[in-house]
């Protein structure tokens, strides 16, 4: 007699194999791509406006670099990538603190709605490593961000806007 162990690995494995095999003959309803129809905005995080300072200038590096703040902006609703838009970024980094002009830069979204930005590294400030960003250039609503490191150790961070028109 055998036993068969139902494990998170065999119920994974098994669960691709029907999802792959409904996706190659076509089953509809099973498995439905993503729709950008009815994105809801991105509403501002508690203490997202923390040191901020408006009109950072826009630049191509925050300080010395070495860690990557990256993330995308869209419309809501419809979902589209907005190009142009200007993200401000700031944190407590290895060369300065967050409320320090230093610590402030700016970037442009490109034609995918995507933007990027080097910066030094981040550091725990009040315990935890984060960052901050804000849109706030008017023609939509203005959202402040500060999303959390799972680790110090990070190299990078993303942060994903949906605006809604101002």
């Amino acid at each position: 007699m055998t036993t068969d162990l139902l494990t998170r690995r065999s119920l994974l494995a098994a669960s691709g194999a029907i999802g792959g095999a409904a996706l190659a003959s076509g089953v509809s309803g099973l498995i439905v791509p993503a729709s950008a129809n009815g994105v809801a905005p991105t509403r501002s995080m508690r203490g997202g406006s923390n040191n901020y300072r408006a009109g950072a200038p826009i630049v191509k590096r925050i300080g010395g670099g070495g860690f990557w703040m990256s993330g995308t902006v869209r419309r809501a609703g419809d979902g589209a990538p907005l190009e142009g838009q200007r993200i401000q970024i700031w944190a407590h980094t290895t060369e300065g603190h967050e409320r320090e002009q230093r610590s402030h830069g700016a970037t442009l979204t490109d034609a995918n709605g995507v933007f990027r930005l080097e910066m030094p590294q981040i550091v725990p400030a009040f315990g935890q490593a984060h960052g901050h960003l804000a849109y706030d250039s008017g023609e939509f609503e203005t959202v402040f961000l500060r999303p959390l490191m799972s680790s110090s150790s990070d190299t990078s961070l993303e942060a994903h806007f949906v605006l809604q028109p101002a």
